[in-house]
């Protein structure tokens, strides 16, 4: 699979996750949610596996990679899921920008990155200018909103420091593999959040869109966007990787508010802008200036 392509699927996908995310919690609880989403994407994902004969490694480097994948997996999306009852999704998307700042520190400190440039640091400022200007304007901090905050940056931690330890490791294996392994180990950690903070079925409460978008985000939220980001994230860096979440806001914003009736203000376009100046000048910058070479 071409890098390219893989890296456009993980867009697309994260881009109506959030939505999705909103959708599948309107009348199943977030925790059963999540947990029903990752039955779903590991049951296919283990036949597809068998079928190809794809190797599962249980190697102590194998399964150390499973672990520093799950930590993403279930910290990322356990606190994202509980966020959807108090953000929109287009708000969830945006404060997940800010992962490419927190996994380019974390790489610097774990895999020795080098630090960033001079133009590196002036698009983050920009790009962090911006998710102030919409957070400024969307949030009104009472208590739900102070929740659901706290919620989605967990998730940004445990996704970001997640995907930076699975850099650390040094093994050829193949993305499917690593998607089903940390399927694996997360699973039991989604059914035991279920069991201890809801752990009922009231299936009659169930609605067509919430199941709908459970059956999306199992196939292709967590199996096939699981597999490119994997993929993606054994051939470029892991801050590299993050500034994926700096591009999706835009369109998980527009999608909010043309299917789910989210609210967009003029504060808001603006600050999506500054957060897409933000990334353009943190990919473009150092090529077009020459800033970029000398490191402080």
């Amino acid at each position: 699979m071409p890098i390219s392509v893989a890296y456009l699927a993980v867009v697309i996908i994260w881009s109506t996750t959030p939505l999705g995310i909103v959708w599948s919690s309107e009348s199943v609880n977030p925790t059963l949610a999540v947990l029903l989403r990752m039955i779903i994407a590991i049951v296919p994902g283990i036949i597809i596996i068998k079928l190809a004969k794809i190797d599962l490694p249980w190697t102590a480097q194998a399964r150390k990679i499973y672990m520093y994948s799950s930590i993403g997996v279930f910290g990322g999306m356990l606190f994202s899921y509980l966020s959807a009852r108090y953000l929109s999704s287009g708000l969830m998307s945006l404060i997940f920008g800010l992962s490419p700042i927190l996994s380019g520190l974390l790489a610097q400190k774990i895999l020795r990155e080098p630090k960033f440039t001079k133009v590196k640091k002036l698009a983050l400022s920009i790009a962090l200018s911006g998710l102030f200007v919409v957070c400024f304007d969307r949030i009104s901090l009472d208590e739900g909103s102070i929740i659901g905050i706290g919620f989605i940056l967990l998730g940004v931690f445990f996704f970001s420091i997640s995907g930076v330890m699975v850099k650390s490791v040094d093994i050829d294996i193949h993305p499917l593999a690593t998607t089903i392994g940390a399927l694996t180990f997360s699973l039991p950690l989604f059914a035991l959040a279920w069991f201890l903070v809801d752990g009922t079925l009231p299936y009659q409460q169930w609605q067509a869109r919430s199941l709908l978008a459970i059956v999306y985000l199992g196939i292709f939220g967590s199996l096939v966007g699981f597999l490119a980001y994997f993929f993606i994230l054994q051939k470029l860096r892991a801050s590299s990787v993050a500034l994926i979440t700096m591009m999706t806001p835009v369109f998980a914003l527009y999608l909010g508010a043309v299917l789910n009736n989210e609210q967009v203000s003029l504060h808001l376009v603006f600050g999506a802008l500054l957060v897409m100046s933000g990334l353009s000048l943190y990919i473009w910058g150092g090529k077009l200036t020459g800033l970029g070479r000398k490191a402080i």
